[in-house]
């Protein structure tokens, strides 16, 4: 795989650029995030990567960050969201933005990053808080981890579930069959809602 890129940029196009590696070129995708602080062609610049390999294409993403790059990978991750979504969500709005969106579950802020209607924001809200928590440190957000009384019990747990779920789309009677199917026992409203998601 490849993790990091150091060259000269010889062509620059919204979102792709073609960096020149010791004669190489390697053609990226960047969030606008990243293009608009670009220096200029034939000026050298060092990029963190995230390579996608398909039946019909290799495809390489290019980030001015770590942060950037941790985020598009989590992003990558929530049901729904592939790669071009993920891109376009990082070029609506900053690493700290978005995940302050998340964690105030802002669905009105969400959906107003092309692309993103209301089930995916409810969607990216859901799978997207354990996952910020779990990178906040690598990503240098402070105070992002959810505060833990919010806990529920594992009752509570799971009617917020159903609630998230019916907020989703799916029908009462649908949510509860896509829970019963797995034994939620322990579990907080995020994993509950993530583990049905991931089943149905």
């Amino acid at each position: 795989m490849i993790g990091r890129l150091r060259g000269i940029i010889i062509e620059k196009q919204p979102p792709e650029l073609v960096l020149d590696v010791q004669g190489v070129g390697y053609e990226l995708s960047a969030p606008m995030s990243t293009f608009f602080n670009l220096p200029a062609v034939n000026d050298e610049v060092t990029l963190f990567t995230h390579m996608v390999v398909r039946e019909d294409a290799q495809l390489l993403y290019g980030f001015a960050s770590e942060r950037e790059r941790l985020l598009f990978r989590s992003l990558l991750k929530v049901n729904g969201v592939g790669a071009k979504l993920a891109l376009t969500i990082l070029s609506g709005s900053d690493v700290d933005t978005f995940a302050r969106s998340v964690q105030d579950g802002d669905t009105a802020s969400l959906t107003r990053l092309p692309g993103v209607g209301k089930k995916t924001a409810e969607r990216l809200i859901v799978e997207m808080r354990d996952r910020l928590k779990e990178v906040s440190s690598a990503m240098g957000l402070q105070n992002f981890a959810p505060d833990s009384s919010q806990s529920a019990a594992a009752g509570g747990a799971r009617n917020e579930a159903v609630e998230a779920l019916m907020a989703l789309g799916y029908k009462s009677a649908e949510a509860d069959k896509m829970l019963r199917s797995f034994d939620s026992e322990g579990m907080s409203t995020e994993q509950i809602i993530r583990q049905a998601l991931q089943r149905h």
